[in-house]
């Protein structure tokens, strides 16, 4: 039999703990924080626009059977691309991207216009694959993380072809690199049916330290001075907290810092701990990701995966000196602060490489565009000038 005075400890204790729970729980929730525009990030967005946009139509016309297709077949797609131009008027505008050429799309039919990859596009397509092949470890080990920070150490398959351009993943990577690699991965099913997952094999303790942890040990070996994991907080200019919250924030930063990849199974959900946890994953992610940024739809696909709860997105207003809510183009995106200087990004990850050519390529067909541009008005002034001439005469 347990004594009375053990029973009433016990209930005070079980009443104490749902009632910190509880309290803390309402405290998360009514805590407001205004969102607030912040230009230079919104304009980091917009800087790639164009680049996404041309990067959309390539990749219609790659996914065709030897890379050809009619052009008036792209021209209905154009709703799917977000082109708001023609198809033909989008090419005009971006030469070096593809070359025309007329066929018959059955035989005994009239010829029709037909849309194939440039010369200047399949070299590129052979420079971004070796960059692929330059930066694999480093596409091994951001893989490797994504699947260590899950709850089960398991994702679906589909849904990492659904970031595979976040975090700069190769188009094939799940039929090409994962099989290379069965001490790290184990695929099951087949991707694009719904049932498909990625397993993590073997734990590799070296990518089980996040981008704060490994700060920390820097700044630790140059003072000489054991340095605390924790976050980088970096309020925009002009941005004032209540009280309340500048309280609530003060106490969190505080708490110790929990790794994304440290088993949490233990936490409550509503927790301090797992909302630094939560925190901490969200760090994580968009540190790996190419752009230091992700749009929330996206992120929110991984609910289950990551133990997000359902009103996650509120973590990026809430904690509004870490990370920064774009809602550029109708599209919210979750961006980490700390990852840009102004609206430039300042460590470049090695794999933008590939956008940086790409964008290459297609200022190269920009200049020599305008230069054409250039040329047929010079032609048209001359041409005036000489009937003008004429007349006179």
């Amino acid at each position: 039999m347990f004594s009375k005075r053990k029973i009433q400890t016990s209930f005070c204790n079980y009443l104490n703990n749902n009632l910190n729970l509880h309290i803390y729980t309402r405290s998360i929730s009514s805590l407001k924080v205004v969102w607030r525009k912040d230009p230079l990030l919104d304009q980091a967005i917009e800087h790639d626009k164009r680049f996404k946009q041309c990067a959309r139509v390539v990749k219609e016309v790659l996914n065709e059977p030897g890379q050809v297709i009619p052009l008036r077949y792209l021209e209905k797609r154009r709703e799917r691309m977000r082109l708001k131009v023609k198809v033909e008027t989008f090419m005009n505008q971006n030469p070096f991207l593809f070359d025309i050429y007329y066929d018959r799309i059955k035989p005994k039919t009239e010829p029709v216009k037909f849309i194939r990859v440039s010369d200047q596009l399949l070299q590129f397509l052979e420079e971004e694959k070796q960059i692929y092949k330059e930066n694999e470890p480093l596409i091994v080990s951001k893989l490797c993380k994504l699947l260590m920070m899950s709850k089960n150490k398991v994702v679906s398959a589909d849904k990492l072809l659904h970031v595979k351009r976040e975090f700069g993943f190769p188009n094939d990577f799940l039929v090409d690199l994962v099989p290379r690699y069965p001490e790290y991965f184990r695929l099951t099913g087949l991707p694009g049916e719904g049932k498909s997952f990625l397993e993590l094999v073997n734990w590799n303790p070296e990518f089980a330290k996040s981008v704060i942890e490994k700060r920390a040990e820097e700044e630790s070996r140059l003072t000489g001075i054991r340095v605390r994991p924790s976050f980088n907080v970096k309020l925009p200019p002009g941005f004032v907290l209540k009280k309340e919250m500048r309280e609530w924030i003060r106490d969190w930063m505080e708490l110790d810092y929990v790794s994304p990849y440290e088993d949490v199974s233990h936490l409550e959900q509503a927790s301090r701990e797992m909302e630094k946890r939560s925190v901490g994953v969200f760090h994580e992610l968009l540190s790996l990701s190419l752009y230091k940024r992700v749009p929330v739809p996206i992120l929110g696909k991984f609910c289950e995966e990551y133990r997000f709860s359902n009103a996650f997105s509120s973590t990026f207003t809430r904690h509004s000196g870490i990370f920064y809510m774009s809602l550029k183009g109708g599209i919210e995106t979750a961006m980490l602060r700390e990852a840009y200087e102004g609206d430039k990004l300042i460590d470049i990850d090695p794999l933008l490489q590939i956008k940086e050519r790409f964008a290459e390529l297609l200022k190269e067909g920009w200049r020599q565009r305008a230069e054409q541009l250039r040329l047929k008005q010079e032609k048209i002034k001359q041409d005036m000038e000489l009937v003008a001439t004429r007349v006179a005469e």
